[in-house]
């Protein structure tokens, strides 16, 4: 047992700049609280304009940003045969400018720091931007431009580079992905011809292909109108100024024709339709999928539960203890029960252990037989009153977590308005969650899991290959009704609104104490919701580990909740699940986590639980045994996927193997099987230790009773020597320059490309230029890059580059996944903006102020939630970084001139001496490599990143 130490010691408690102390009470316990909480209310005004536009506004001030969130009741349903993938084209080409703002959308949101992006889903399509509360007015105009007045401005050049994006986002997402094809295949077994969900939401390429101008004006036309939208603005503003906007961008916009609600129809399956196909994967995969019900059904909340019971709660749920816990046949398990305005359905994942030797096909059999027992034993006996608790207080945790964001909050209104006819619909979701009876699941179960499934399997083997797609063009539709003629305003639509004056923002300041044993505290109060997030900040990670144990440290943070002297493994998940606290360790490179966020009314249990991790785990060597078994599948399923070899290999590239950036992160199977349980302990008894830690407390609490209450739970904590920090030596001489890595990856549909070499480390004076250096280079949507190689050439959906700021010098590394056919001419054009940056094309002083303004406008937005400012925090841990960093983040990120940008790119930007690495179909993209004048030799490496030999290779 813990033992609860109380103790006579003041608690001393600091705060920032001052040596004040404050001497903290005893505590006392708290009544156990109703079993049927009252959800958080969020005050709302909804009210509707005459052309029929919905608009939802809630004001929330502990931030300086404003969210926009409209909500187009458009998505895949929508479309018709020899149409679909237009909701989604549609996603794209919203971005591309309308007749006031004739550029890409994100230019003028970007600089601001803005987080900007869309969705669209089945019944959907979802706009949305956070921005700083004075560019509130500009993101409305925007929105009311390109919903009033997009077609103006869409051109046939325009629409057919959006064509090329979403071919290479289906690529990237489903083509090159182990199990990308498996959804289309299920859906078609699912849904009849026919049925608005038969196809996928990314539909058909031939049907993008063939579409017309025409054609995509019409579906605008016909959908993206007043009438058929929702527009939620969530955040700091003014309620009165906003009406005003919104009635003067908006409200000239004429309806549409009306808006009649889809009726539901649900797909119907008499008996099993079994499937079965091949893929480039290592873990057999079988889907068992049950057409269930539509959204806001008296079922789904049972059904919800149901999906918990069986396979979402964490190491509860009764498929994960028997098929990966108890049998270890499993290497994944899970349930789910996504629902839609039409239909919806009741899918289980079941991913059997690569197991050599074994025939997939027989696993799979086994664990479906094993899973219909499951399912068996529940219809006949039901759940216990424990399970359905379980699966309501995770779910009541859930919804209260989400709602600490503007961005989260605007979402969450628009959604259940759109679904449900109420922006609070959260809360009568909960009420019919706890209305939840152990006879209400058993009822579902036999109801709805029944013969009538789609079972889907996914064996090891070449890639499934679809037939060549035709675009099916039925009878040209007559022309959809226009969205109105002439739009008449009283004002210049084209003159951009101005920023409103900048709004004030103060990092959040932490209190600062320490615990008698010398654990240090800091704490941050956040009382908006009655959420406490604990962040438990450990200064080694996995570079402490020793060579031959790669991997040590994400093994050892992985035990921490596999048993404890009053838990064993699934005890513990269960004492988690009963007050729906979430629980995390983790390491990384240089540091390790160990966290839980809880709601308030939970905080002395969770703290109870929290503290037996932390000070009384038992490390057994069963579950050390369990976890080893699922990491050696995890690190050969990583091997289908060309994007994860890429990215495990490319640091031994650059470092050496041996080096401690270089190893790789989660072991290789040789380390891992080589870890013992003695490992462990030592590792763990090595690295944790009060002088090396720090305990970050963020959210609903008073700052010196929750050092108490961490006084009684952790003052037992003996303090232990601090173990010596790890010196990083330079990296090993490797190949550099001149020399590609090329790794073979048959039959990929892309090549993924990185780029790279050593860069600086965290408290390096070149920080905040290197920042915006990357920024303008490859580290926001309209960078050099990604603007070259996915908007003008569409090479790619998507090219990035990034510094990983380490305690010592980290990598920088810039490439991404591009089209099979143009591999050379995307390496070309990557290697041409690396020496463009610091020779023929600098960086300009209009590129540096926008990247500038990014930087500073969307620094309030990293402290919304508890889980962004223990972020924050646990960064100046990690870093060893001054307390008033953040005070000072402003200034300097101000101070840097386009000087420094010339000076930090000619310093780390050096495209001779970069190491480059491909992974892809080598009989494919070898020869035209061979020619680059930058390239003198192709090395050839296995997918574990080691040289093949010249005789082994395989043409």
């Amino acid at each position: 047992m813990t033992r609860h130490v109380h103790r006579a010691a003041i608690v001393c408690l600091a705060l920032l700049g001052s040596g004040a102390r404050a001497e903290v009470p005893v505590i006392q316990n708290q009544q156990s609280p109703p079993r049927r909480p009252e959800p958080p209310v969020l005050k709302y005004d909804l009210y509707e304009l005459p052309n029929g536009l919905t608009v939802i506004l809630h004001q929330d001030h502990k931030t300086p940003v404003a969210a926009v969130n409209v909500w187009y009741r458009v998505g895949a349903k929508d479309e018709q045969p020899g149409r679909t993938g237009f909701a989604h084209l549609f996603e794209h080409m919203m971005f591309q400018g309308s007749k006031h703002h004739d550029q890409d959308y994100f230019v003028p949101l970007e600089r601001l720091g803005a987080d900007v992006n869309g969705s669209t889903a089945e019944d959907e399509t979802v706009y949305y931007e956070t921005v700083p509360s004075n560019a509130l007015e500009r993101a409305l105009w925007l929105e009311a431009d390109r919903m009033g007045f997009l077609l103006p401005a869409m051109t046939a050049d325009l629409l057919e580079n959006q064509r090329d994006v979403v071919k290479n986002e289906r690529g990237q997402t489903v083509d090159n992905v182990p199990y990308g094809l498996a959804e289309e295949r299920l859906l078609e077994a699912l849904y009849p011809a026919g049925h608005p969900y038969h196809h996928s939401v990314i539909g058909s390429m031939a049907d993008l292909s063939a579409a017309t101008l025409g054609d995509v004006q019409a579906f605008f036309r016909a959908h993206y109108v007043p009438n058929h939208a929702i527009l939620c603005v969530a955040g700091d503003f003014e309620p009165g100024q906003v009406r005003r906007w919104i009635e003067k961008y908006f409200g000239p916009i004429p309806r549409g024709r009306g808006f009649s609600p889809p009726r539901p129809r649900a797909a119907v399956l008499d008996a099993p339709r079994r499937i079965e196909m091949t893929d480039r994967v290592s873990m057999p995969l079988a889907q068992l999928v049950w057409p269930t019900v539509p959204t806001a059904h008296p079922d789904e909340a049972p059904l919800d539960v149901l999906a918990a019971i069986l396979g979402g709660l964490a190491k509860e749920n009764r498929l994960f203890r028997a098929l990966q816990y108890e049998r270890q046949l499993a290497s994944s398990v899970s349930a789910s029960n996504p629902t839609h305005l039409l239909a919806g359905r009741f899918e289980i994942d079941l991913y059997a252990r690569p197991v050599a030797g074994e025939d997939p096909r027989k696993q799979l059999d086994d664990l479906i037989a094993r899973t219909d027992v499951e399912i068996l034993r529940l219809k006949r006996e039901g759940p216990t009153e424990a399970e359905v608790i379980k699966a309501q207080n995770e779910r009541e945790s859930s919804i209260v977590m989400s709602l600490q964001s503007a961005t989260q909050r605007a979402r969450l209104l628009n959604l259940y308005y759109a679904l449900e006819g109420d922006p609070l619909g959260y809360r009568s979701e909960l009420v019919k969650i706890f209305a939840v009876t152990p006879a209400d699941v058993k009822r579902v179960a036999e109801k709805y899991l029944g013969p009538g499934r789609v079972e889907l399997k996914v064996l090891p083997g070449a890639q499934a290959v679809r037939a060549p797609e035709t675009a099916a063009r039925p009878a040209e539709p007559s022309a959809a009704p226009s969205s109105g003629g002439e739009i008449k305003d009283d004002f210049d639509r084209s003159i951009m609104p101005p920023l409103g004056p900048p709004p004030r923002f103060t990092p959040p300041r932490f209190v600062r104490g320490h615990l008698s044993n010398g654990l240090e505290l800091r704490i941050v109060e956040r009382r908006d919701l009655p959420i406490v997030t604990f962040d438990l900040v450990v200064k080694s990670g996995e570079t402490s580990t020793p060579a031959g144990k790669e991997g040590l440290a994400t093994l050892t943070a992985g035990m921490l909740e596999e048993g404890t002297s009053k838990y064993d493994s699934l005890a513990f998940a269960g004492a988690l699940a009963e007050i729906g606290a979430s629980f995390g360790a983790s390491s990384d490179l240089e540091s390790s986590s160990v966290g839980v966020t809880t709601l308030t009314r939970h905080l002395d249990r969770a703290l109870d639980i929290y503290a037996q991790a932390i000070l009384a785990p038992t490390f057994p060597a069963k579950e050390l045994e369990r976890l080893k078994l699922e990491r050696l599948a995890r690190l050969k399923a990583r091997l289908d996927d060309p994007a994860s070899i890429a990215s495990s290999v490319f640091p031994g590239l650059l470092y050496g193997k041996t080096h401690p950036y270089g190893r790789p992160d989660l072991g290789t199977p040789a380390s891992v099987a080589a870890i013992t349980r003695d490992d462990v302990v030592g590792f763990h008894h090595k690295i944790m230790t009060t002088g090396d830690a720090v305990l970050v407390v963020v959210g609903d609490v008073a700052a010196d009773a929750v050092a108490r209450r961490l006084e009684d739970q952790l003052g037992g904590w003996k303090a232990a020597p601090t173990p010596e920090p790890v010196v990083i030596p330079p990296p090993a001489p490797v190949a550099r320059g001149q020399v590609l890595y090329l790794i073979d990856k048959p039959g990929a549909a892309q090549s993924v490309i990185m780029v790279g070499r050593v860069g600086a480390a965290r408290r390096s004076p070149d920080y905040h230029a290197l920042e915006i250096l990357n920024a303008i280079l490859g580290g926001q949507f309209i960078s050099r890059l990604n603007m070259n190689l996915r908007e003008d050439k569409g090479y790619s959906y998507g090219v990035q580059s990034g510094f990983s700021f380490l305690k010592s010098p980290g990598p920088f590394e810039a490439g991404g996944a591009v089209k099979t056919a143009v591999t050379k001419e995307s390496l070309i054009e990557i290697m041409n903006e690396l020496v463009g940056v610091v020779g023929p094309k600098p960086i300009e002083d209009a590129e540096l102020a926008f990247a500038r303004e990014k930087m500073i406008q969307g620094f309030p937005s990293r402290f919304e939630t508890t889980f962004g400012v223990a972020g924050q925090i646990a960064l100046l841990v990690e870093d060893d970084l001054p307390d008033d960093e953040y005070e000072h983040f402003l200034a300097k990120v101000e101070a840097v001139t386009r000087g420094d940008i010339a000076r930090v790119a000619k310093t780390y930007i050096t495209p001779k001496t970069m190491t480059i690495l491909i992974v892809g179909d080598r009989k494919t993209i070898e020869p035209p490599l061979a020619g680059l004048p930058f390239v003198k030799s192709i090395e050839h490496l296995d997918v574990h990143g080691n040289p093949i030999a010249a005789e082994s290779r395989t043409p």
